[in-house]
């Protein structure tokens, strides 16, 4: 290497440790002009058969698709995805406008704004990549609901998608994207290739992602009721006046280190959580997956649990080391009870390891803040299990609960990011 060479690489290395050392990527947010934030996304993952749209239904279709964003702004840009698609997707149209409201395929026909990609109507997104909009100008508040509108000429090779939407997706045959009302269009339950929204946000404004499995992904919400905990602690949020969206990035059955029904939560941490623009903190909850699946499998023999232990907490330990080096602070979550759950029916063993995991988050230092589930959901005189107002089936949350879960995180460890100064 010339001499030249070694200098610029020594200049190129302080600025890119200054960026860490102050909580700032090289390409991040507060590094560029404009503070583009995330404000709505979800997970994505390839749907099985049951979730799947029917390939017939694509061809010459349009797909209308609701979503509630959790920062105001007066301009904003749609990610749209063909992350785990095989081969090219062709959107030959597109569109996003003010909603009429969770469950209604109606927009306000003044709200309407086409989106374009480089200035064409029209995109090719190359399979495994997410394409941005050109922004469009829609003043739209923290808590308002914004309707997608894609046409597609014909179905993706594979699809990709986030089959626990919980909001209703509208499918109408012919080219509807500019279209203020549908009159003649199914209802499906799950998102397609759309994969977050960016709004243009005032200077200081950041995201969190809260990251885990079904129960951060809402399992036991009804459809349009935006009742998961992560939407109350958007509402929480704005209340106290923090310029913080949140975006939810749970997958149901989703664990730490194995796939599930979608990728496991050490491989989607990039995609999902580093890579949203403004992240400034991640909420990772996970876990009750890994333990279940062990007991029920019946894997669970003394070395496969204290090796299930080990691992857990050196993802843990990976997911932090990669967020901190990308300015992201992660708060740690201790995981729910289960022991009345009759799809894992944990022991005694396996309670007491979610005890030991549950105690180490609380007591590592590897996170950046706590915030503690289990204490909040228990059952003070039954431990192991959910108390019974907030108890859905066992294992998830009711809505009581899911309330309870958000009113439970501590709001000082999001208000800054300052892990490097420890």
């Amino acid at each position: 290497m010339s001499r030249q060479s070694i200098m610029a690489a020594g200049v190129l290395g302080v600025l890119l440790s200054g960026c860490a050392a102050t909580g700032a990527g090289p390409f991040s947010s507060s590094a560029a002009k404009d503070n583009w934030v995330a404000s709505w996304g979800t997970a994505q993952l390839v749907p099985d058969a049951q979730n799947e749209l029917p390939a017939a239904r694509w061809k010459d279709a349009s797909l209308r698709q609701v979503v509630r964003v959790s920062l105001g702004g007066e301009q904003l840009r749609v990610r749209l995805s063909n992350a785990l698609g095989t081969e090219p997707l062709v959107v030959d149209a597109a569109s996003v406008a003010l909603s009429a409201g969770p469950g209604r395929a109606e927009v306000d026909a003044a709200s309407l704004r086409q989106l374009r990609f480089g200035g064409a109507a029209s995109v090719t997104i190359p399979a495994g990549a997410e394409y941005l909009s050109d922004p469009v100008a829609l003043r739209h508040a923290g808590g308002a609901d914004l309707a997608i509108s894609l046409h597609f000429p014909q179905a993706p090779a594979r699809q990709t998608s986030h089959p626990g939407s919980r909001a209703t997706s509208f499918v109408a045959s012919g080219q509807h994207v500019l279209d203020a009302a549908w009159s003649q269009a199914e209802k499906v339950t799950h998102w397609y290739q759309i994969a977050g929204i960016e709004t243009l946000a005032a200077p200081g404004a950041r995201a969190v992602v809260a990251i885990g499995d079904s129960i951060t992904d809402g399992y036991g919400v009804a459809p349009d009721t935006n009742a998961r905990w992560t939407d109350a602690l958007a509402v929480r949020l704005r209340e106290a006046k923090l310029e913080l969206a949140v975006v939810n990035a749970g997958i149901g059955g989703g664990r730490m280190l194995r796939d599930g029904l979608g990728p496991n939560l050490a491989a989607r941490f990039e995609r999902d959580v580093l890579a949203r623009p403004g992240v400034s903190h991640a909420i990772v909850m996970i876990g009750v997956n890994d333990f279940g699946v062990q007991h029920r499998n019946k894997e669970d023999t003394p070395q496969a649990r204290a090796s299930l232990l080990d691992d857990l907490k050196q993802a843990h330990r990976q997911l932090v080391a990669s967020a901190h080096a990308r300015g992201v602070c992660v708060v740690g979550a201790t995981i729910t009870p289960y022991a009345g759950s009759g799809y894992y029916q944990p022991g005694a063993d396996n309670e007491a390891d979610r005890q030991a995991y549950n105690d180490w988050i609380r007591h590592s230092g590897t996170f950046d803040g706590v915030v503690d589930f289990d204490a909040a959901l228990r059952d003070p005189a039954r431990p192991s299990y959910l108390l019974k107002a907030y108890d859905n089936d066992g294992l998830h949350p009711s809505l009581d609960g899911y309330k309870a879960m958000a009113a439970a995180v501590p709001l000082e460890p999001l208000r800054n990011c300052a892990f490097g100064a420890r």
